[in-house]
């Protein structure tokens, strides 16, 4: 094999790598308590403008309300996922 066809596969591999570390990365912050913590702000901000906009009489109270509903569905997803995932493959070995 040339040296030229080796530095080619070395440089394949080093780019498979570093994508895989990207891939790993983004698959931690879908996860992560800083992703769910920055969505739960900014469902809170905006609901509560929304609110205060339309009249609402306590805007910053039933602001928490979608805030808490996006943190119970990032809570009960994953016990969802696990079923789902364990039928998925179940249903594949047959």
């Amino acid at each position: 094999m040339s040296d030229e066809r080796i530095e080619k596969i070395q440089q394949d591999i080093a780019e498979i790598k570093e994508r895989n570390l990207r891939v790993e990365a983004e698959k931690a912050w879908e996860g992560s308590v800083s992703r769910i913590v920055t969505i739960m702000a900014i469902t809170y901000i905006v609901a509560c403008v929304a609110l205060y906009v339309i009249g609402n009489d306590h805007p910053f109270r039933n602001g928490l309300i979608p805030t808490i509903g996006f943190f119970l569905s990032t809570q009960s997803i994953p016990f969802l996922k696990n079923i789902w995932v364990n039928s998925h493959i179940s249903g594949r070995r047959k």
